[in-house]
């Protein structure tokens, strides 16, 4: 931005702000004013696309807490003058005892460089103001379970009238990580770099898995006889063929059986499936399987499995 724009140009009274603003308000009103005349809003009307111009210029420049204290204090030295830094060493017309550009007085570019530490446009611009990189914008998108756990391709409009864009979403993902696409976000409004674009990635919950890190967790359902007996049972893999499961007999109900290497293969390593017995009760039981199961029950050891637990409790 030239120097002089910086004398010229009321960047307050641009956003309709008081000087003592806050930094809160500040963005609010930019953000009310940045939708109201947004040309997306405002298609084929060139004077909204116009005041959206200056409501970006002025923001990039007083929305960022250095640069709104250089502009304060380029505004306060020069009291709305014009600066001239002529050739022939005459002072500067409008300013207080005037600079020139020969060898009696000190030039205009030396008593900025003076002012804010350092020579000439070394942040791109004269007195570090130059090319304002754009905002970043976000999203949200969502994803099934299985293609966050092994990784997925996705194709995103980013806008009204752009072409689909294929997102990567990484294997091993999980429930509100972001993804950031880099220049994918809001244009400068100056000519800087464009903004990034952070996607927010939601998982959908899966019917019979659970994420435990990078293991995955499942309830297998096994019946009493063989919880008591023992048995070999066919456990779900995520996306994969069932395994085969040894359940020892006298497996008590919740007991973790784990399956190595089957569960969230990420940058961390690779996860175990982890299968939780759930011993099934029969809601429905015939008169000759409650006489045997009386039986049966008569033959066990006479113990009370409730014993320890009031023992522990102090009740016994």
């Amino acid at each position: 931005m030239a120097s002089q724009d910086w004398f010229e140009k009321d960047f307050y009274k641009t956003l309709g702000v008081a000087k003592d603003v806050s930094d809160a308000e500040l963005k609010k009103v930019y953000r009310k004013l940045a939708r109201k005349y947004h040309p997306d809003s405002n298609p084929g009307d060139a004077k909204a696309e116009a005041k959206f111009k200056e409501i970006s210029e002025a923001f990039s420049v007083i929305g960022d807490k250095e640069q709104r204290k250089e502009y304060d204090a380029v505004r306060a030295m020069g009291g709305g003058a014009r600066f001239t830094g002529g050739a022939g060493g005459q002072g500067g017309a409008g300013f207080p005892g005037g600079f020139g550009g020969g060898a009696g007085g000190a030039g205009f570019e030396d008593v900025f460089a003076n002012l804010f530490g350092g020579g000439g446009g070394a942040r791109g611009g004269f007195g570090g103001f130059g090319p304002q990189r754009g905002a970043d914008m976000t999203m949200t998108t969502t994803v099934d379970f299985i293609d966050s756990i092994h990784g997925s391709m996705l194709k995103l409009r980013l806008s009204d009238d752009g072409a689909p864009t294929n997102v990567k979403v990484p294997a091993g993902i999980q429930d509100g990580q972001k993804i950031k696409l880099r220049g994918k976000g809001q244009q400068s409004p100056n000519g800087g770099e464009p903004g990034d674009l952070l996607i927010t990635v939601k998982v959908k919950p899966h019917p019979v898995f659970v994420r435990d890190g990078n293991n995955l967790r499942v309830s297998v359902p096994v019946t009493f006889a063989e919880a008591v007996l023992g048995a070999t049972i066919s456990v779900p893999t995520l996306g994969g063929e069932p395994v085969k499961l040894k359940v020892a007999p006298g497996t008590p109900n919740g007991r973790v059986l784990r399956v190595k290497g089957k569960g969230v293969q990420s940058a961390k390593g690779v996860g175990d499936l982890l299968a939780a017995v759930e011993v099934a009760v029969p809601s429905h039981v015939s008169e000759k399987a409650k006489k045997l199961l009386a039986e049966f029950e008569a033959e066990l050891p006479d113990e009370d499995p409730r014993e320890d637990l009031l023992n522990r409790a102090g009740l016994l």
